[in-house]
């Protein structure tokens, strides 16, 4: 009589196959809600999945900003961001001329020289000092700190192989964390595959 009691209390302890089967739909439908639950903070978090592509193709103290602003702004909001670099912009990657990037005073209708003036020699210094002196009463960021901005932000800084070859430029001398090697090809996939592109 003992073995058919216990035989019973074991028979009675095993989970049914609807009770197995009711276990698992709820298991199933836990891991959808914490799969919903992911993709709304995902998305809560800003990061929406766009991409941008730059190309900056001079290299003078002026046109540096435009590419590196744009650049550290759409990365804030959680963008991948490209730069390629091609011609005279390659001097932004440039570790040395970058901190030295001039101002062209000959041609620019908004510089308050006289285009007279502004042919003398020396006066692409003075105007670049002007430019230099403004930056800083204003606290405006300079080249080398926003350039340490997009590096820190992982925007992708690419150097354009066939510019490097074309103007001996030695890959050394650029910034740690520079993309060397990229050719037109790559850079053209990279711009159809993006949501913005800008040539500037």
């Amino acid at each position: 009589m003992s073995a058919d009691t216990d035989g019973a209390e074991t028979e009675a302890d095993t989970p049914s196959p609807d009770a197995e089967t009711e276990a698992e739909a709820r298991i199933a439908a836990l891991e959808d809600r914490i799969e919903e639950l992911e993709a709304q903070v995902e998305a809560d978090t800003g990061d929406d999945g766009r991409s941008m592509v730059i190309v900056a193709t001079k290299g003078t103290l002026d046109m540096a900003y435009p590419p590196l602003i744009l650049a550290s702004t759409a990365a804030a909001f959680g963008w991948d961001v490209t730069v390629f670099h091609t011609f005279w912009g390659l001097d932004i990657l440039h570790e040395e001329r970058s901190k030295d990037l001039k101002l062209s005073s000959v041609g620019n209708p908004n510089m308050p020289v006289p285009n007279a003036l502004a042919a003398l020699p020396g006066m692409d210094r003075v105007t670049t000092t002007m430019m230099q002196r403004r930056i800083a009463d204003n606290d405006t960021a300079t080249i080398e700190e926003l350039l340490e901005t997009c590096f820190d932000m992982d925007v992708e800084m690419q150097a354009c192989q066939m510019t490097i070859d074309l103007m001996d430029y030695d890959e050394a001398d650029f910034y740690e964390g520079v993309t060397v090697g990229v050719g037109a090809a790559t850079a053209i996939n990279r711009m159809a595959e993006a949501d913005v592109q800008l040539l500037v």
